[in-house]
């Protein structure tokens, strides 16, 4: 089981997440991976850099780190072509450290360019076709595709890493998890969901690997931690499907209202005990992950580093034994 780190840019300007990056590194994570969105959720997050150009930040200022995006989205605001270029470039930098993390995204980014926004088995399709064009141009001969979504005419990568990296598929429900385990090299997901894990193996992802995400706030105490995950992140709270959906921050904004405190605990591991991080990394292993990667909500990412160099990854040998 590896542990590693989630770079939040819905809330971190860019020399800041490669400046956490570089950190992660020295902390003793083993691979982090950083959401790609065009707006945050909310307002208040206040960020959202183009993740190609922190990616080649944190390629220069880091040696050992594995690092992938969680996740893009090749649909409808970025074509899969310059996908597979953007990500083809960073993995010539990373020289062996990247992974491309794809999935059907979220209304909130897609909908900028004016086009509709299609239902899920519509977007799982043209994912699917996405992911094969991409492969297609990853190698290196020059291509002209015609299919269903997408059209390519006589392109050609020139920049390419000796080997290409791995495509790993987010999957929030039962359909996304049997189409990455079917065409993917591994497996994204937001919760530790046994039977999501199932319905990934048992669609081909029985030997790649499954990446899990769990949230937490660090603080001093247990109620700062609160406060500040309900300041900057209380769409923990939300119900899943309402991630998709929503087209603006500002109605995120409106429907985070809602979320009470005791929602945000059931989803959100909160304050300084460690015992309460370890048991929540070994729930995802539990459920058959073997990657879990930490996202710390809010403003103080040292503190975080600091707790968790000294208080929960020297005790990952247990979490993974069980």
């Amino acid at each position: 089981m590896e542990l590693g780190y989630h770079l939040a840019s819905e809330e971190h300007e860019p020399n800041a997440l490669v400046a956490h990056a570089r950190r992660a590194e020295e902390a003793g994570f083993a691979y982090g991976i950083v959401s790609d969105h065009f707006h945050p959720w909310i307002d208040a997050q206040g960020q959202s850099p183009f993740v190609w150009a922190v990616l080649g930040g944190i390629a220069r200022e880091t040696r050992r780190l594995r690092v992938g995006t969680g996740v893009t989205c090749p649909l409808i605001r970025i074509h899969p072509a310059l996908v597979a270029q953007a990500a083809a470039t960073v993995a010539a930098m990373l020289e062996g450290r990247f992974f491309l993390g794809l999935g059907t995204g979220e209304r909130l980014n897609e909908h900028i360019l004016g086009g509709r926004w299609p239902p899920t088995p519509e977007r799982q399709a043209m994912l699917e076709e996405a992911v094969g064009l991409i492969r297609l141009l990853w190698t290196g001969s020059q291509q002209t595709f015609e299919g269903r979504f997408y059209t390519v005419e006589q392109a050609r990568l020139y920049t390419l890493p000796a080997q290409a990296p791995p495509v790993y598929i987010a999957a929030a429900g039962p359909g996304s998890a049997r189409l990455a385990g079917r065409i993917g090299d591994g497996l994204i997901s937001t919760a530790p969901a046994r039977r999501l894990v199932q319905e990934f193996v048992e669609s081909g992802g029985a030997s790649k690997p499954r990446y899990g995400e769990l949230p937490v706030c660090w603080a001093e105490s247990e109620e700062r931690a609160l406060e500040t995950t309900m300041r900057q992140w209380p769409l923990a709270g939300l119900p899943g499907v309402l991630n998709a959906e929503l087209a603006l921050p500002s109605q995120y904004d409106q429907v985070v209202r809602s979320v009470t405190p005791e929602a945000v605990k059931q989803r959100v591991v909160l304050g300084p005990d460690p015992e309460a991080h370890v048991t929540a990394i070994g729930a995802y292993v539990r459920a058959g992950f073997d990657h879990v990667h930490v996202h710390q909500i809010g403003g103080d990412q040292e503190g975080f580093f600091r707790f968790y160099e000294r208080a929960v990854l020297p005790h990952l040998e247990r979490v993974a034994a069980g």
